[in-house]
């Protein structure tokens, strides 16, 4: 047994680990940076990079089925050419860990430890059965798996997340696919979009990041449009059969169906990885999921020297959020026992189905009933966007009546992405609706639906009344 003692120590090399692992060493302490798995982040290996390269190719086959509306002749039919498709995403796929990887190969070897650590008390790591560490702060950045409900246990290789999908080689005939959030709706309308197809089953109605409940229902009602989807399904049972799985569930109407798919993805959230990190053997107040309680602008759980960030807290597992978190761990880690609030963003996620979802700021669900108002807008009647045939989508922007200040927004839309990112700035700045207004609206441009719905928005604050209303932009 190697023993090791450090000033810092970091569990877990993807991006909050590298984030955390690099402030620490800038800030001068000894630092090592601990990794049982494969390095290269959740994002480059099964995440945001190769699921857009699949979207991408969705896309890409989805747009000869608009040339008619255009006036456009198609001659014969696009083919989706399965190998192609996925050898294009695991090669793209490879290069983007090849740059991870690239950096971590720079990091100097005495600081890389290669296994699974284990506190052992509060203040002792053992890393397999060859490395003890003795720390004076740790990070813990182990990131999170995706979750498999005893329902789908018995499916064997037939029941996969979506960490399999990329080690396909050729694409399937059908899936059904369980779980109508994120990572369901971008798998399952790519793969429809590549002529599989696809049987999308969820709970509760909910769809997306959506808490809005008319955003939530126009996105049902627009991905049901496309394929099955049923947001409150009842299924009865999922049956291993020769070369797929029987699913018996009643549809939408209620009537008893048995289909067979040859896969069933579940995509029904993911779970922090920290069961096996021997928690137990420290002081850390869990809460319900085993997460260390944690303080979300310092990193520190507790009063501890002990520090969360990336997937693993639960908080929001997203990249930039978890370089954010990352960074602020590693910060103070480093200064312990001073710890300073850092630096964390106006809440954003986009969903990169078509169209795209987004939501920013507060959401809805978690606003005060009378203290806000809603602006709205559609885009099936926006300019630009029936002038490309992505006249879809509704956006929903709140704001407060006391100030007049913009609080969240929630969408699905064309360039979502875009108007999300220009929201979630206009929030962190703190701009009300009106001086947003009075910010350059070209024309035509998808960004006048945004307008619309704060012009709607400052409509409904004048008629709340107060001070921030006395300016009003024509």
């Amino acid at each position: 047994m190697k023993d090791l003692e450090v000033d810092v120590a970091v569990i877990g090399a993807g991006t909050a680990g590298l984030a955390a692992y690099r402030a620490a060493v800038a800030a001068g302490k000894r630092t090592v940076i601990i990794e049982g798995g494969p390095y290269g982040t959740t994002c480059a290996r099964v995440g945001c990079m190769p699921s857009k390269l699949l979207i991408a190719a969705a896309e890409a086959a989805h747009v000869p089925a608009r040339w008619p509306e255009f006036g456009l002749r198609l001659e014969g039919s696009v083919s989706v050419d399965g190998p192609a498709v996925m050898a294009r995403v695991k090669r793209e796929r490879d290069r983007f860990v090849g740059f991870v990887l690239n950096g971590v190969a720079t990091l100097p070897e005495e600081d890389k430890i290669r296994g699974y650590a284990r506190f052992t008390d509060d203040h002792t790591l053992q890393v397999d059965e060859h490395t003890r560490i003795r720390f004076a702060r740790a990070v813990i950045a182990t990131g999170s798996s995706p979750g498999v409900p005893p329902m789908f246990h018995g499916l064997g290789e037939r029941a996969l997340v979506n960490d399999d999908i990329f080690a396909w080689d050729d694409l399937p005939e059908s899936v059904a696919v369980f779980g109508p959030g994120v990572i369901g709706l971008e798998l399952g309308q790519a793969l429809h979009r590549l002529g599989v197809k696809v049987l999308m089953f969820g709970k509760g109605h909910l769809v997306g990041p959506f808490t809005d409940p008319e955003v939530r229902a126009y996105a049902t009602r627009a991905f049901q449009e496309e394929f099955y989807l049923d947001a409150d399904a009842a299924v009865h049972s999922l049956e291993p059969v020769e070369g797929g799985v029987a699913v018996r569930y009643e549809d939408r109407t209620g009537k008893a169906r048995r289909d067979i798919v040859d896969y069933v993805v579940v995509a029904t959230g993911r779970t922090p990885n920290v069961r096996n990190l021997g928690l137990e053997n420290t002081s850390l107040a869990l809460d319900a999921r085993g997460v260390p309680l944690f303080d979300r602008r310092t990193m520190q759980c507790g009063a501890s020297s002990v520090f969360i960030a990336g997937d693993a807290d639960n908080d929001l597992p997203l990249l930039h959020e978890a370089a954010d978190e990352g960074r602020i761990a590693g910060v103070n880690a480093a200064g312990y026992p001073a710890v300073h609030p850092g630096l964390r963003r106006v809440p954003l996620s986009i969903v990169f189905s078509d169209p795209q979802l987004a939501v920013t700021g507060t959401r809805h669900a978690d606003l005060t009933p009378g203290s806000f108002v809603t602006g709205r807008v559609s885009f099936e009647d926006q300019g630009r966007s029936r002038v490309m045939l992505r006249n879809k989508g509704v956006l929903h922007v709140y704001a407060d009546t006391r100030n007049g200040r913009l609080l969240g927004a929630e969408m699905m839309a064309p360039d979502a992405e875009h108007l999300a990112h220009l929201l979630a700035w206009a929030i962190q700045a703190g701009l009300t609706v009106q001086q947003t207004l009075e910010m350059p609206f070209y024309h035509p441009v998808i960004e006048e639906g945004l307008r619309t719905a704060l012009r709607d928005a400052q409509a409904r604050l004048e008629e709340a009344g107060g001070e921030h209303t006395q300016r009003r932009t024509a």
